[in-house]
């Protein structure tokens, strides 16, 4: 699978969150902000997730087809990979 640059970018971002979160701790800010920004870092990394598996899972079935193969295990083992990052 290649990964494009909008998702490259979009872990440069969440990288850039959690150096943000530990300045914080640096500084002692208060708590509440700290998780405030770890839990926009975890949605962040769902979304780039749900993202990867997705366009893993349309190129693999499209894949599949064009074989003559039968993609239904491949749509269970994204729904696994879905489960298993929650």
């Amino acid at each position: 699978m290649e990964y494009d640059v909008q998702t490259k970018n979009r872990l440069k971002r969440i990288e850039g969150q959690l150096r943000g979160v530990l300045k914080m701790m640096e500084e002692e800010k208060e708590c509440k902000d700290i998780i405030t920004q770890l839990s926009a870092s975890r949605t962040a990394i769902d979304r780039t997730i749900g993202v990867l598996v997705s366009t893993n899972l349309i190129d693999c079935v499209r894949n599949a087809e064009e074989r003559g193969e039968d993609s239904d295990e491949l749509v269970k083992e994204a729904v696994n990979m879905l489960v298993k990052s929650r």
